[in-house]
């Protein structure tokens, strides 16, 4: 059964940084894809960063410089540290991967950023 739990959500000001991690159990990590979305209040979902089995990331322009995916393979671990951040940012962030050509999510873990 896939599984992912994400953590590290919580209330910041503009300028501030947080440190998301997710927790993944059932897929073969080490050769999995796996992306961080977000989804704001009254948008739709949209992706933030990936990371491939090799490590290569992908970032959506708005984060591009102030976020960073990194992952662990041997704790099947998945991070995303975001500094610089706006209010623009605030939304829930989810965990995802494919596999057998379905999208897995786990429940988010929501980010404020208030002023």
């Amino acid at each position: 059964q896939v599984q992912f739990v994400e953590s590290g959500g919580g209330l910041v000001q503009p300028g501030g940084s947080l440190r998301l991690s997710c927790a993944a159990s059932g897929i073969n990590f080490r050769f999995s894809t796996m992306g961080w979305y977000r989804q704001a209040p009254g948008k739709q979902r949209e992706a933030v960063a990936s990371i491939l089995s090799g490590s290569t990331t992908n970032y959506a322009d708005s984060v591009k410089g102030r976020f960073t995916i990194s992952r662990d393979n041997a704790k099947n671990m998945v991070y995303l540290q975001m500094n610089n951040l706006q209010p623009a940012d605030t939304a829930v962030y989810y965990c995802n991967t494919m596999s057998g050509g379905r999208a897995y999510w786990g429940k988010g873990t929501t980010v404020t950023v208030f002023s």
